[in-house]
């Protein structure tokens, strides 16, 4: 038995030893593995121009991860150009496409930033106005009865504002027509939120706060359709307070902006239902 057990014992170390180098072998292979930088499949000899030929081709094929990794090489190789200034716009743009919106809106603030002669500037406004828009609300949001108080408010303000430069600005813009539509858009989504808290206000007996957002809403989006309720939610709060100037005041408002109103004839029964519904 002692003469079995013993070349048994003998071998036990130098396997260990045999196992121990082909462990540190694979592990440094693997080491060596991820060390090496991954090989750039992008042609160090193709010019901007090919670079960006190429680009817009991924982007038209909706491959736009791809196109960003080449519109980043044609801004390197082309910088001061005019073909690296259209990889800007093209790369927010993908920034864009592929839901990087931080990324998107660097791009543009830095290009109006230092291009404020540029023959693109109002495509630069429009593209930063759509990255903050709600699109994803969309001029048809009401049919899709989403709640605007679930929306970011100070996105659809900026998107407002970059529509308002470009409209300013280069009125005979191709891209003006459709940002008229979608600052009025806005408009009327911000009427509504603010109508929406001072409903919310209401309905908790903060009769005080509802009246104050609601005057707000009346103030700030004149033109919009939400001033209707806003004016009888004024009505309404006045009166629960006792103040029945303000409350007369504002039915005199109401009824002479909005003779058929339905909040006249419904009272709260038009207030409870969803704005989308009373459109």
């Amino acid at each position: 038995m002692t003469k079995t057990i013993r070349p048994l014992r003998a071998l036990a170390p130098r396997l260990q030893r045999t196992l121990l180098m082909a462990g540190c072998i694979a592990a440094a292979a693997a080491l060596s593995a991820c060390g090496s930088s991954p090989k750039d499949d992008i042609d160090p000899n193709l010019s901007a121009e090919k670079l960006y030929e190429e680009a817009r081709e991924e982007a038209a094929d909706g491959n736009y991860e791809a196109a960003i990794k080449l519109l980043e090489k044609v801004e390197g190789r082309a910088s001061g150009t005019v073909v690296a200034q259209q990889a800007e716009l093209d790369l927010a743009y993908a920034y864009y496409k592929t839901n990087e919106k931080a990324q998107a809106l660097a791009k543009l603030d830095r290009f109006i930033r230092l291009r404020p002669t540029s023959p693109a500037l109002d495509y630069a406004y429009y593209l930063q106005g759509l990255v903050n828009f709600n699109d994803d609300l969309g001029l048809f949001g009401r049919m899709a009865r989403q709640d605007l108080s679930e929306r970011d408010q100070q996105a659809a303000r900026d998107a407002y504002e970059s529509f308002r430069q470009l409209v300013e600005r280069f009125p005979d813009s191709k891209y003006a027509p459709d940002s008229r539509l979608r600052m009025n858009y806005i408009v009327n989504s911000l009427a509504q939120y603010e109508v929406h808290v001072a409903r919310y206000y209401y309905k908790r007996g903060a009769w005080l706060a509802a009246a104050n957002r609601a005057q707000r809403a009346v103030q700030e989006f004149r033109t919009s359709p939400a001033v209707e309720e806003a004016l009888y939610i004024m009505v309404m709060s006045y009166d629960k307070l006792g103040l029945k100037q303000l409350r007369d005041d504002s039915e005199r408002v109401l009824k002479a902006s909005f003779p058929d109103s339905r909040y006249l004839a419904e009272g709260f029964r038009a207030v409870d239902k969803p704005w989308w519904q009373l459109w």
